[in-house]
């Protein structure tokens, strides 16, 4: 389905001229070859004021991107396991502070890495038990193994758990084999990108009886009228899906990644709730839309609009920025001036980061450099689908907030 500009920019407060800078501005990275193509929404006051598709999504089948292109949109799954888990906490179903142990038990005796090499680590025991506020904000101490800046992050991927990870296991025997796995941190002390999302996908499951697939089916997509989210795609879809590209390391331009790009196409055993998803324009559009009215879209609720604030909130220990929190080896964002709230990262102060946002803006991206953000000062929405790997190749998400921010002249 499209997402078609619906009213004259001008109407709502953006110059239109302007705005025609976003197409001028990324259409050069399909020009030089360093992107293959790309799709960009922004939206202010629940109108489309910007919509446009730019170069291939399959370069090599010379197939462009179409307004119903399917995007890998890898880690802004994470905002998608986070609201089906506030939904749960909505009904009263746990409570932030509740150990996580009550539910996921492997997580009961975890101990935390000190000193020591892969081959001989010294661990001690947690003087905090994982808590679910902790999933929620990357402040558990789990990690990511492909983050590659310490010995835990090493025996992540000896353990198989790198971008992607081992064949065969589902989410419930993930989950085991992550406690099994020591701490980067004391939970509650630090803040670690992480596989924490996908343990709280796994709570999801055991809290609601249901795979989280079915629950993020039943309590999200399907209210929401989102029909081309899945964690797979196959027959007429697969044709629709972008093909997934990596710098040449000698000249920059765009190389086909079969390897991890052929993933999407079957059925996972495993529903990773931190990166799983692949969706559409029209989708994720939907989504960001429900939370930019609270939690309610088209006259379907999906959370109330004080738990929306309330994730939208920093929840870091004292209040402070990811920048002092931060375990480190992470690209994808701007870390001075940002907090985390319940899913997303929040904009303390714009400032410090040198991005133009409003205090209060939340957002988050993929590993394939997609992204969105949620402005509720401004009452925007922007999202960018493309699939170049990793994020931090380009700056594209601050130049996008660049082009947009300077487009609004109300």
């Amino acid at each position: 389905m499209d997402v078609a500009r619906n009213i004259d920019p001008d109407e709502i407060g953006f110059d239109p001229a302007r705005l025609a800078r976003i197409d001028e501005h990324f259409g050069r990275y399909v020009d030089g070859g360093q992107l293959a193509g790309w799709q960009i929404v922004v939206t202010r006051r629940g109108h489309v004021a910007h919509s446009s598709t730019y170069g291939m999504r399959d370069a090599e089948a010379g197939a462009p991107v179409t307004p119903d292109t399917l995007w890998r949109i890898y880690s802004m799954t994470k905002p998608v396991t986070s609201v089906a888990a506030m939904i749960l906490w909505e009904e009263g179903r746990f409570e932030l502070t509740d150990e996580i142990s009550r539910w996921l038990p492997e997580f009961a005796d975890v101990r935390v890495y000190a000193k020591g090499s892969a081959l001989k680590p010294y661990t001690v025991p947690a003087v905090e038990p994982i808590r679910v506020w902790h999933l929620l904000t990357h402040t558990a101490g789990l990690t990511y193994g492909f983050m590659q800046t310490s010995v835990v992050d090493g025996l992540y991927r000896a353990a198989g758990y790198d971008l992607h990870w081992p064949d065969g296991l589902d989410l419930a025997a993930a989950s085991v084999a992550l406690a099994e796995l020591p701490l980067l941190f004391q939970p509650g002390s630090a803040w670690g990108y992480s596989v924490a999302t996908d343990v709280l996908g796994r709570l999801v499951e055991v809290v609601s009886g249901q795979r989280l697939d079915d629950f993020v089916a039943d309590r999200i997509l399907r209210p929401l009228g989102i029909t081309d989210t899945h964690w797979w795609v196959d027959g007429d879809d697969a044709e629709r899906l972008g093909a997934l590209y990596v710098p040449d390391p000698r000249t920059g331009r765009i190389l086909r990644h079969d390897q991890f790009g052929a993933v999407a196409r079957r059925k996972p055993t495993l529903l990773a709730g931190g990166s799983g998803l692949i969706s559409s324009a029209y989708d994720y559009h939907r989504f960001t839309q429900m939370l930019l009215r609270g939690g309610e879209l088209d006259g379907a609720r999906v959370l109330g609009p004080r738990t929306v604030r309330f994730m939208a909130r920093n929840h870091l220990p004292g209040g402070r920025d990811l920048a002092a929190l931060s375990t480190g080896g992470f690209a994808e964002s701007i870390f001075d001036g940002v907090g985390f709230g319940l899913g997303f990262a929040v904009v303390q102060d714009p400032v410090p980061g040198r991005v133009p946002s409003s205090v209060g803006e939340y957002y988050w991206g993929g590993v394939a450099s997609t992204a969105f953000w949620v402005d509720p000062v401004e009452e925007v929405t922007a999202l960018l689908f493309t699939q170049l790997m990793p994020s931090s190749t380009y700056p594209l998400r601050s130049q996008l907030r660049q082009l947009v921010y300077s487009a609004l002249v109300d």
